[in-house]
């Protein structure tokens, strides 16, 4: 047989790199994009059939074996199949099928554009349309930034009054021109009423306390119940950070909708509504989901990625541009009022001491505990949401989460004020401009002066009250951050954890900076810190707090501490944070290697390899192939015995994604692979535009038809759709290899043979079951949940 021929001089092989290293002259592009290399005479070609109609007699072969006159000679050339080589929702797109897709394309635009003007034009229109693409993805994610910060900034100030004077200023831009307004009071303008004052018309009091308590509470869960509401109603996909599913889409797999318009228009609006709510989550991460769903949604206009999944997926490097872009926008929309790109601009004026490695450590071996603390509760409250009749209401979750929220949060200033405006007064450095509790240190010469000039002076009054209340903030963020993030409603993990380090990094900070001025003729202090010398910086506490905890939570190292730069600036003090940020890694993976997003895309059981997971096992590859011993035989099929009915029934009675083709049943010599959703195509377009295809017709997936009677229907030919090169290993390949391939070429299969027969297939569902077994872990969780 021609196929069995074709076998044994290699053209079933195992690396799309050989593939490409073909002259050109030896490939052509099938129907479903995958390119076969063969060689043959011109004579071999005039075989596949004539330049026919569409509507004359089809190749058919008398008993002599010779070849009928009206053989088709474009048959092997045919338009490609639409709808073949697309992908149905929750599968994994076939990488290789997709770079031979782009690489044929690249060379067929190259061939025409120095035919006219006109194909030179469209060749430089495809060059350029990736960074057309990220301009406009980065215009959009700045603009969408800059709008939900202003928003969720004036809505977050709605729940506690509103400015007179123009009702969409928030409050600091509301008493940004007021004349009215002192130093110490410098948020208290006329313009800006509080609930009170609007509904009482009393600013003080009992009753003014309870009713703007009222007021809060009220405006917290309407934003709350609105945000759950729409994502209910309109976009599903729009909950959660969408970090781990961004992670899993980018690895290969499908999931249509997450990065649709809609889920994009609902998760800007929510995500505005679920930081104004007071919940506690941050914008960061599902901001991340909005700038994919802005560059998803613009890839579609250009057919380079619109028509490849796996070139939408690799404009990574350009990313830098798209940064640019986007950085831009945002500093031309200056939504923070600063002029300054970065949330929380730092500005110390004190260098750090080597001695103080020790509390920024000890900052570190927190934020493991925390991350590896936060990590376990969260998990197993989400496993319990999934599992028991709470996750069927999760309306009600957001509203009694945001209800408790709100209750707790109003009494104590840390917690009811913006997050993100909270970490900033955390990393702030106290000087003669801050009027903050925080800053309220006792003068030296008398008691009366709320901020002595001297850098080394003793905690007054209100410093002491402050740290009660950070206690009392730091316990109340641990809890409400476990039960928050997960439900129903956009919610981003960077800005809580990081308020959760950075309180705790301004607890440390102050007691060092007390301890040292106390008993700075200790031998600690004694060398570097003289009396009346400014030796410690709370803020840098703080700063170098959060970074341990985010790093204890997500377990990022170099790109953790490069955020971090990027939202204070302090690049100045990179050896501090590298330290907490490895220590509190290395703390972290004592407990557990992963990190949330890990977790969480575990939890869903997302098709997911993660590239920093090993594989330690000593286990083969027959060892984890399908089918096993119990199982029924492998479905596959046939190159040219199969009817129409025969195929249509194997594909009703099997749920499999795709088939290998062998020569024949006794053989069992590979040929190659047929995906489910491609022959189900195939056979639809060819009943619909072909004449003559019946039940009975006979299916051959070979370059050339059978021998067939001179009574029998019109043959369908599948080569087109045949994937010639699939990838193979032995069954002794060892598993640790098998996983690399799959890790590094993006597979979605992989077929297992034995002295060239066929025995099995792995699928990457069947690596991940297989490294949940020998985890001790449930294997059957690995599916789209």
């Amino acid at each position: 047989m021609e196929s069995e021929q074709l076998y044994h001089r290699g053209y079933c092989r195992n690396s799309y790199n050989s593939i490409a290293s073909a002259s050109s002259d030896e490939e052509l592009l099938d129907g479903a994009g995958v390119i076969m290399d063969f060689h043959t005479t011109e004579d071999d070609n005039l075989l596949d059939g004539d330049a026919a109609s569409p509507g004359s007699n089809y190749a058919m072969s008398n008993g002599g074996g010779a070849p009928s006159s009206t053989t088709h000679l474009l048959d092997f050339l045919e338009e490609p199949i639409p709808g073949v080589g697309t992908y149905d929702d929750f599968h994994t797109i076939d990488w290789v099928r997709e770079k031979c897709k782009d690489r044929e394309r690249h060379r067929k635009i190259n061939s025409k554009k120095k035919e006219s003007a006109w194909e030179f034009t469209k060749s430089l229109y495809d060059a350029w349309s990736g960074w057309l693409v990220v301009t406009l993805t980065g215009l959009a994610s700045g603009a969408l930034a800059g709008l939900i910060d202003i928003a969720a900034d004036w809505m977050n100030d709605l729940k506690e009054g509103v400015c007179l004077s123009a009702m969409w200023f928030n409050h600091e831009q509301c008493c940004w021109t007021s004349n009215e307004t002192t130093f110490a009071e410098r948020d208290k303008c006329p313009q800006w009423k509080s609930w009170a004052e609007l509904i009482l018309g009393q600013a003080e009091g009992p009753g003014s306390y309870i009713m703007n308590y009222f007021m809060y509470i009220y405006w917290a869960l309407s934003f709350a119940f609105l945000a759950v509401c729409l994502v209910k109603v309109f976009a599903p996909y729009a909950c959660g950070s969408g970090i781990p599913e961004i992670k899993t889409i980018l690895s290969g797999f499908i999931i249509r909708g997450y990065l649709g318009k809609w889920t994009l228009m609902i998760k800007t609006i929510t995500l505005v509504l679920a930081v104004a709510s007071g919940l506690s989550l941050g914008k960061e991460g599902p901001l991340v989901h909005v700038a994919c769903c802005c560059g998803n949604i613009f890839s579609y206009l250009f057919p380079k990625y619109s028509k490849n999944e796996a070139k939408k997926r690799e404009t990574l490097w350009r990313s830098f541009f798209a940064a640019l872009v986007a950085a831009f926008v945002l500093r031309s929309i200056n939504p923070f009022g600063n002029s300054r790109l970065v949330l929380f601009y730092v500005e110390y004026h004190t260098p750090w001491y080597l001695f103080e490695l020790i509390p920024f450590i000890l900052l570190g071996v927190f934020g493991g505990l925390w991350g590896a603390f936060f990590i376990r509760a969260n998990i197993a409250w989400c496993r319990r949401r999934k599992s028991t009749r709470f996750g069927k209401y999760p309306v009600l979750e957001v509203i009694l989460v945001a209800a408790i929220t709100a209750v707790f949060a109003f009494p104590n200033p840390y917690t009811r004020q913006n997050t993100s405006e909270l970490i900033k007064e955390l990393f702030t450095d106290c000087g003669p401009l801050e009027s903050s509790q925080l800053c309220q240190y006792r003068s030296q010469m008398n008691g009366s002066k709320a901020f002595s000039d001297n850098p080394n002076r003793p905690a007054g009054p209100g410093v002491y009250a402050a740290m009660w209340q950070l206690c009392l903030a730091l316990v109340f963020k641990i809890i409400m951050t476990i039960f928050t993030f997960g439900l129903k409603v956009p919610s981003g993990l960077f800005i809580p954890s990081m308020a959760i380090g950075a309180i705790a990094g301004r607890i440390v900070g102050i007691a060092m900076e007390q301890l040292a001025y106390y008993h700075h003729d200790w031998f600690l202090f004694k060398e570097w810190c003289e009396v009346g010398a400014d030796c410690i910086t709370p803020g840098l506490y703080a700063m170098v707090g959060a970074a341990a905890c985010l790093g204890g939570v997500t377990r990022m190292t170099v790109s953790l501490v490069v955020i971090v730069f990027e939202l204070t600036g302090g690049l100045e003090y990179i050896v501090p944070l590298m330290a907490a940020v490895m220590t509190s890694k290395w703390v972290g993976d004592a407990f557990g290697r992963e990190g949330i997003y890990e977790s969480h895309i575990r939890l869903n059981g997302y098709p997911f390899l993660d590239a920093k997971e090993e594989f330690t096992h000593t286990t083969l590859a027959r060892e984890v192939m399908r089918p096993r011993r119990s199982d029924p035989p492998l479905a596959v099929l046939t190159q040219d015995d199969l009817t129409v009915e025969e195929l249509q029934a194997t594909i009703n009675e099997t749920s499999y994604n795709g088939f290998p083709v062998i020569v024949s049943k006794e053989s069992q010599r590979l040929v190659g692979f047929a995906l489910r959703r491609d022959i189900t195509i195939a056979i639809e377009n060819a009943r619909r535009k072909q004449e003559g295809i019946m039940l009975n017709s006979r299916v051959y997936f070979t370059q050339h038809a059978p021998t067939l009677p001179a009574d029998s229907p019109r043959p369908l030919k599948l080569r087109s759709i045949l994937d010639m090169s699939p990838f193979t290993v032995t069954d002794h390949t060892p598993m640790e290899i098998v996983v690399d391939i799959f890790r590094k070429l993006g597979l979605r299969q992989c077929l297992v043979t034995h002295n060239g027969r066929l025995l099995g297939i792995i699928t990457k569902k069947d690596i991940l079951r297989h490294m949940a077994q020998m985890a001790n872990q449930d294997p059957e969780s690995i599916m789209f949940n």
